[in-house]
């Protein structure tokens, strides 16, 4: 015991330093931005400009610093050279350029997640830190000899690296926001979050096996190992939904970055926000990959030849647009191979030529360059020459092309033969109905096709050029100035003249990604990537023309008619061959119980599950709750949500519970909970409860679908039969089965499905 409170007391004290190194850090980052801050907006434009940029820098210096507080170190490595290494979430250096603390994404850190006694990578004890705030609360040691081999020299497949710090972690209480898992990443985790940046990865696992903590990891990683190649163009994170951003939002952040674009497909397309969900058929329809024809249509259907002339008169003279000349005209501006409304402006262009060559045969004479200029401003000043080259090159934005496709039956008849009279009917919506998600890649497919016209953009991109020509050289000289004075900002000359190249401040490279639908970006991150149509990945794959992704899920949690079976069926179409397959085979956060029935139910419902071996027991997971009729289910569900709520939920902000019910039970149960929790849990505590936003709430009710990506301490599942019942089949009840960490309740007046109870 002795032996262990000097180990204790000695990490202790390395902490401490550590900690101390990091306190000096952030004090040296916020003194240069007041410096910075103090010098204010005075100077020439240049100077300004170079202030911003670096208040920029030790902004973002200053954040990262912050968001590493909680378990800053939480690995040790003892070295077969009787050298010693400190793993944490971010390296730290003295003033002389020693190793303090080594970052978890470095090469030097790898051992600690992949060492085993077959393969110790010169490494004879790792040790994990448990720490609570700065305090070292415990250590778990892990000598790496072969006393875990098995009598064919292999180790235990079920062994898991750090097994008690993970299963601590597992067993804590859920805080309504996602943890990272640094502290505790195993090594089939490890290899893929640290595999190659080229390519699309496909990282497949059932519920609980770390599949969007992977993905999460996975990109800090490759920020980290690929910083040049992936700092100007950033990492874009696609999520399920809103909370589940917001539930994952402290995560990249705590592991040292915070550049990446985090959306939705319904929110990917800037100036449009889509919550709304089709029902299943017409966002079955809407996800077909024919729909980049049939919006290649509809644009074209915008380019069309009149049927007769249309004369009309200017100074005199009789003047008259051909069918044949509109004919050459859209024909020349369609090999231009533009988009729709760029190519407009060479449509118009040649048309007002045309025009002017009829008025100066009429007038009898050459004109000169004057007369020839006032007589094209007349022509385009004319309402008849006006609404004529409208008619036949309209320009349009792609929310009034993609809203008259889908309001307007003619013109979707139009524009989509191939569909049957029912899929139309589908599809079809009142004029200015809000946008859904299975809309946005039409949206973006019309954008794409459209375009916009680009004068103005070219000019200022000419002026930017010479700009930033001028600020590269400049750039070069500061990091030389800053380097010889101590600066600990690691940043490239071309991205600081970025920051130089115009005055004022200027965007991060996520705020200016977030903005820009065409931008193309280094690596993008996809969760819950099965629910994906056709047309999303279509959408997505032109954000990433290197095809370098990381797609995570579960084609067994498929909910959307759109979505994906098949891995190959999904993503072949879009990214070829370019796309390789690893599996997590082992569940961290499902009860073996839990777990066990869910498998059984899928293999039932014949879903595609993937292999599961569940890491912990937790004794009496399930209870099975039958009750009489219908009308007693309400009061049945609160009184064992509200039990729930009374073990698992604390004042702390810490503990989750969740009713996951029929879509057309959920208000019915909020209220009955609702009137239940005072008297299970006070009045003054049902109150703090009542008052948590909707995405915080500690006790809540939701529909399957909107639990998708997330878990809960305990779960009360309401009716299962009703639940694959529902829009998303039996797919939503494998989701809404696999969300607790510690116990699912399951209420039901029906007969539980086939493999519920073994």
């Amino acid at each position: 015991m002795a032996g262990r409170q000097d180990e204790l007391a000695h990490e202790q004290s390395v902490v401490d330093d550590l900690y101390a190194r990091l306190d000096e850090l952030r004090r040296r980052a916020r003194g240069r931005l007041t410096a910075v801050r103090r010098e204010g907006p005075s100077g020439s434009p240049q100077n300004r400009s170079e202030r911003d940029a670096f208040a920029t820098l030790y902004e973002d210096r200053a954040a990262q610093l912050d968001a590493v507080e909680d378990r800053l170190a939480f690995g040790r490595l003892d070295l077969d050279d009787a050298g010693v290494r400190y793993v944490g979430r971010i390296g730290l250096t003295d003033d002389e350029q020693r190793s303090l603390l080594t970052d978890w994404r470095a090469p030097a850190a790898e051992a600690f997640y992949r060492a085993t006694a077959l393969r110790p990578a010169g490494v004879r004890r790792r040790r994990h830190l448990v720490t609570t705030g700065r305090k070292v609360t415990g250590l778990e040691d892990e000598l790496l000899d072969l006393s875990g081999a098995d009598d064919d020299g292999e180790l235990d497949a079920s062994a898991l690296s750090g097994e008690g710090a993970l299963l601590a972690a597992l067993a804590s209480r859920r805080t309504g926001r996602m943890s990272d898992i640094v502290a505790t990443i195993q090594a089939e985790q490890d290899r893929i979050i640290r595999s190659e940046l080229a390519g699309a990865l496909v990282v497949q696992g059932g519920p609980g096996t770390g599949k969007t903590a992977v993905a999460l990891h996975r990109a800090a990683y490759l920020l980290y190992a690929h910083r040049r190649t992936l700092e100007k163009s950033g990492v874009l994170l696609v999520g399920p939904s809103r909370s589940f951003l917001r539930y994952i939002d402290q995560v990249l952040p705590s592991l040292g970055e915070t550049g990446v674009v985090s959306t939705t497909l319904g929110d990917l397309v800037p100036g449009i926000s889509a919550a709304a969900v089709d029902d299943g058929v017409a966002a079955e329809v809407k996800g077909r990959l024919l729909w980049a024809d049939v919006v290649r249509r509809a644009v074209r259907a915008r380019e069309r030849v009149p049927e007769r002339e249309v004369r009309f008169r200017l100074d005199g003279h009789s003047l008259v647009i051909r069918p044949r000349d509109v004919r050459d005209a859209i024909g020349r501006a369609r090999r231009t191979h533009k988009p729709h409304n760029e190519a407009r402006v060479g449509f118009v262009r040649d048309m007002l030529a045309r025009l002017v060559e009829q008025y100066q045969r009429a007038d009898g004479g050459d004109l000169t360059p004057e007369d020839r200029a006032i007589v094209l401003e007349d022509l385009r000043s004319l309402r008849e020459v006006r609404v004529a080259l409208n008619l036949a090159w309209f320009p349009i934005s792609p929310k009034k092309l993609v809203d008259d496709l889908l309001s307007r039956p003619h013109r979707l008849a139009e524009a989509a033969p191939e569909l049957t009279d029912t899929e139309r009917a589908a599809v079809l919506r009142a004029p200015w109905a809000p946008w859904t998600e299975s809309d946005v890649p039409l949206l973006d497919e019309a954008a794409e096709l459209l375009g916009e016209d680009d004068a103005v953009a070219r000019a200022e991109a000419k002026a930017e050029a010479a700009e930033r020509a001028e600020a590269l050289a400049h750039a070069r000289s500061v990091l030389a100035s800053g380097a010889a004075a101590g600066s600990m900002i690691q940043v490239d000359a071309e991205t600081l003249a970025e920051r130089f190249a115009t005055s004022g401040p200027r965007l991060t490279t996520a705020e200016r990604a977030a903005g820009d639908r065409a931008w193309t970006y280094g690596h993008v991150v996809v969760d819950e990537a099965q629910e994906l149509s056709p047309m999303a990945w279509r959408m997505l794959a032109r954000r990433v023309p290197t095809r370098s992704m990381t797609i995570v899920g579960d084609v067994a949690q498929t909910s959307s008619h759109a979505g994906a079976r098949s891995w190959a069926t999904a993503l072949t179409p879009v990214l070829g061959d370019g796309w390789r397959l690893e599996e997590l085979t082992v569940s961290y956060r499902t009860p073996a119980e839990v777990a066990d029935a869910a498998q059984r139910v899928a293999k039932a419902a014949g879903l595609p599950a993937s292999p599961l071996t569940a890491a912990r027991e937790v004794p009496g997971a399930i209870v099975d709750v039958p009750v009489g009729s219908p009308a007693d289910v309400a009061a049945a569900v609160a009184s064992h949500a509200a039990a729930l709520a009374v073990e698992f939920v604390g004042p702390d902000d810490a503990g989750r519970v969740a009713v996951i019910a029929p879509a057309a039970s959920v208000a019915a149960l909020r209220a009955a909970l609702d009137a239940a929790l005072p008297g299970a849990l006070g009045t003054a505590e049902a109150e703090r409860l009542a008052a948590q936003r909707l995405e915080d709430q500690q006790v809540t009710v939701l529909a399957p679908r909107e639990v998708k990506g997330l878990e809960y301490d305990a779960v009360v599942l309401v009716e299962p039969a009703g639940v694959a019942r529902g829009a998303g089949g039996w797919s939503d009840l494998y989701v809404a089965m696999t969300r607790p960490t510690q116990r699912l309740v399951v209420v039901h007046t029906e007969p539980l499905p086939d493999g519920f109870s073994g």
